[in-house]
C-alpha cells in the first residue's frame, strides 16, 4: 500500500467512525479522494470530502471537516492536518514517511511504481506504425513508434500485459506499384528507355534498390515480361524495405512481438476459411451484411455511422476496409481484452466504421484509437521541407542518425500525442540545459559521480573501469542500515515528494496512454535535485548526513534511469 492509499485509509476510517458516533448523519461513506494541492504552503496532501458529504449530511461543510479531523485515528503518518476554505482537510506528512520513501525505492529498485490491473482489462494488443513497406520510414512514423513502444512500457509497468503488433499492409495494389516502380527503374538503369508511370513511387530509394539488384544479380530480369517482372521485384523490394523498417526500429529500441502480413487474411489452408471469410461469416450471422447494387455492404450505419461501407465491390475486389475487419476480427479471435490502434490524425474519420465493426460482433468498446498528430521538422526555427513522392524528405532514419535515438525519443515524447511537435534538429542536439534530454542525463550521470566519489578506491577505480555496476557503487558507499532521519531540509524533502509521485504517475499515464508525461516528470526530478545539490552538501564532514544524503541520491538515480527507461531513453553513467 503507498501513502496515498494509506492515508485514504486513514480518512476512510475517519468518516466510518463519525457516522457510527451519529457526529456525521450519513448512511455512508464517500470516497476519500486525496488530490496534490496546487499550493504545496498547504501541505502534501489534501481531500474535498467534507463539502462532497455538506449537503447529504445538511451541516456546514466545515463543520463536517472538523467532524472528520475530530476521528482521525491515532497514526504515524500525519504530522499536521488542517482545514482550510470551505472545507478542504489539508495534510502534511510526517518526516519519517517520507524518508521511508527512499529507503523502500532503494530496495525495490525498477520494481518501485509497479501496479496492478483487475482481469478483463489486463491482456491488452497494442498496434503502432504499421506502415506501408513500400518506402522509408519518415518522421511521422518515428513519432507512432515512440509513442506506442513508450506507451507499452508504461502499461507494462502499470500491471498491464501488452501485445505488441506491427501490421504490414503487403496486400493490395500498392504492392504492385512499387514492384513496377523498381522495375521501371532497373530496366532505365540498364540503358532501356523506358518512362515511369504516372503512379509510380519516385523516390531516389527505388533506385537504389533496383541498382541493388542489378549488383546482386545482373542483367537476370531483364528478358522477363512485364507483368513477371513486376511480380519478381514486387517480392524483392517488399521483403528489403521490410527488414530495413525491422532493423531500423530494433535500433530505435522498438520491437514487437508480432509483424501481422496483411496477405495471410486472405490465405486458405487446409481446406479451411480464410479469416476474411470467418470475419464476414460472422457479421453475416449477426445480420449486418448485405447485397446491394451487385457489391456486398456492412450496415455500419446501426452503430452510428454516417453511411453503410462496401465490404466487397461489383467486381468481387475486396476493399481495404474488409482487410481491416478481418484483422480485427483475428485480434479479437486471440482473445485480448482490449484493442489498442494508434494512428495519425489523418485517419480520423475511419473510426466510427471500425468501432461499429466490433459493435456488431457483439464487443462494443473494445476497440480504443489514439491519433497522433504529426511533426513539424525545423532547423534553428526554419521548417525542413519534407516530399515522400519526390524522395526530397528526411527520412526517420537520417533524423535519428543525426540527432540521436535519446533525444529522439524524449522530443517526440515531449507532448501529448494529441498536439503537433515542432523538432528542430539542431536544438534537439545542444549539450546543455536547455535540451531536455541532456538537462535529465546530466542529473543521473552527476549522482552517479557523486557515488564513485564516495566509494572506496577499489570499488571507484572497477566503476571506472567498467567492472562493476552503479548498484554496486551505491552498496559500497552506503551503509546498509544508514539512517534516513537527518533528512529534513526542505530540499530534501521536496525531492522526496517528487520521488514519490511516481506509482501514480505511471498508473495514470497507463490509464491515459499518456507517455509524455514521463519527459514532464523526469525534468521536474532533475531540477528537484539540481536544487538539492545546490543547497545540501553531500559530501561532509557529518558521516550520518552524508550517508542519508548518499541515500536520497541513490534513489533518485534509481528514479530518473527508471522514468528514462519507460520512454526507451538511456541513463548514462557518465556525460
Amino acid at each position: 500500500m503507498d501513502i496515498r492509499e494509506s492515508l485514504e485509509k486513514l480518512v476512510e476510517e475517519a468518516l466510518n467512525a463519525a457516522i457510527e458516533d451519529g457526529s456525521l448523519p450519513l448512511e455512508q461513506a464517500p470516497a476519500p479522494a486525496l488530490e496534490r494541492p496546487r499550493d504545496e504552503a498547504n501541505g502534501d496532501w489534501a481531500s474535498t470530502v467534507a463539502m462532497r458529504c455538506a449537503k447529504p449530511a445538511k451541516m456546514p461543510p466545515r463543520e463536517v471537516a472538523q467532524a472528520i479531523v475530530d476521528h482521525i485515528p491515532a497514526n504515524a503518518m500525519i504530522a499536521e492536518v488542517d482545514i482550510a476554505g470551505p472545507g478542504f482537510v489539508n495534510f502534511r506528512l510526517a518526516d519519517a514517511v517520507l524518508q521511508g520513501v527512499v529507503r523502500q525505492v532503494r530496495e525495490q529498485g525498477f520494481d518501485y511504481g509497479k501496479g496492478q490491473v483487475a482481469q478483463g482489462e489486463r491482456y491488452v494488443n497494442l498496434e503502432y506504425v504499421s506502415a506501408n513497406p513500400t518506402g522509408p520510414l519518415h518522421v511521422g512514423h518515428g513519432r507512432w513508434a515512440t509513442l506506442g513502444d513508450a506507451m507499452a512500457r508504461v502499461m507494462r509497468h502499470a500491471g498491464y500485459d501488452v501485445y505488441e503488433e506491427f501490421y504490414c499492409n503487403d496486400h493490395g495494389n500498392q504492392m504492385n506499384v512499387f514492384g513496377n516502380s523498381v522495375a521501371v527503374r532497373y530496366m532505365q538503369l540498364l540503358g532501356h528507355d523506358v518512362e515511369m508511370p504516372e503512379q509510380c513511387y519516385g523516390g531516389a530509394y527505388v533506385t537504389d534498390i533496383a541498382q541493388q539488384i542489378i549488383d546482386r544479380e545482373g542483367r537476370k530480369y531483364e528478358e522477363m515480361g512485364e507483368r513477371e517482372r513486376m511480380e519478381a521485384f514486387r517480392e524483392i523490394a517488399y521483403l528489403q524495405m521490410l527488414e530495413e523498417q525491422k532493423a531500423l526500429l530494433a535500433r530505435y529500441r522498438t520491437t514487437f512481438d508480432r509483424w501481422f502480413s496483411e496477405r495471410t487474411l486472405y490465405e486458405v489452408a487446409d481446406g479451411d476459411s480464410s479469416a476474411v471469410d470467418k470475419a464476414l461469416a460472422a457479421m453475416r450471422d449477426k445480420g449486418y451484411v448485405y447485397e446491394k447494387d451487385g457489391a456486398t455492404w456492412f450496415r455500419s450505419t446501426a452503430f452510428g455511422d454516417e453511411k453503410d461501407r462496401v465490404l466487397i465491390k461489383e467486381n468481387g475486389e475486396f476493399t481495404y476496409f474488409t482487410s481491416d475487419v478481418a484483422y480485427h476480427y483475428d485480434k479479437i479471435m486471440r482473445g485480448f481484452d482490449h484493442l489498442i490502434d494508434l494512428w495519425g490524425a489523418d485517419h480520423h474519420g475511419y473510426i466510427k466504421r471500425c468501432e461499429a465493426m466490433l459493435e456488431a460482433w457483439g464487443y462494443p468498446g473494445k476497440l480504443e484509437v489514439v491519433l497522433g498528430q504529426l511533426v513539424n521538422l525545423l532547423r534553428n526555427g526554419e521548417p525542413v521541407r519534407m516530399s515522400k513522392r519526390t524522395g526530397e524528405m528526411v527520412t526517420f532514419e537520417e533524423l535519428i542518425d543525426e540527432v540521436g535515438v535519446d533525444a529522439t525519443r524524449f522530443i517526440m515524447l515531449s507532448r501529448s500525442s494529441d498536439q503537433p511537435i515542432d523538432f528542430d534538429i539542431e536544438e534537439a542536439k545542444k549539450s546543455d540545459s536547455s535540451n531536455p534530454v541532456y538537462y535529465v542525463q546530466y542529473a543521473h550521470a552527476r549522482i552517479c559521480s557523486i557515488l564513485r566519489k564516495a566509494a572506496p578506491d577499489d570499488v571507484a577505480a572497477a566503476a571506472e573501469a567498467g567492472e562493476c555496476t552503479m548498484e554496486d557503487v551505491a552498496r559500497a558507499a552506503i551503509p546498509a542500515d544508514v539512517d534516513l532521519s537527518p533528512l529534513t531540509d526542505e530540499n530534501e524533502l521536496a525531492l522526496i515528494r517528487k520521488i514519490a509521485d511516481f506509482g501514480e504517475l505511471v498508473a495514470l499515464a497507463a490509464r491515459d496512454r499518456a507517455p509524455f508525461r514521463l519527459t514532464h516528470y523526469s525534468q521536474e526530478l532533475a531540477s528537484l535535485f539540481h536544487a538539492f545539490y545546490t543547497n545540501c552538501r553531500v559530501i561532509t564532514d557529518d558521516a550520518e548526513v552524508q550517508a542519508a544524503r548518499l541515500a536520497l541520491c541513490d534513489a533518485t538515480r534509481i528514479s530518473i534511469a527508471l522514468a528514462l527507461s519507460l520512454m526507451g531513453v538511456s541513463a548514462p553513467d557518465r556525460m
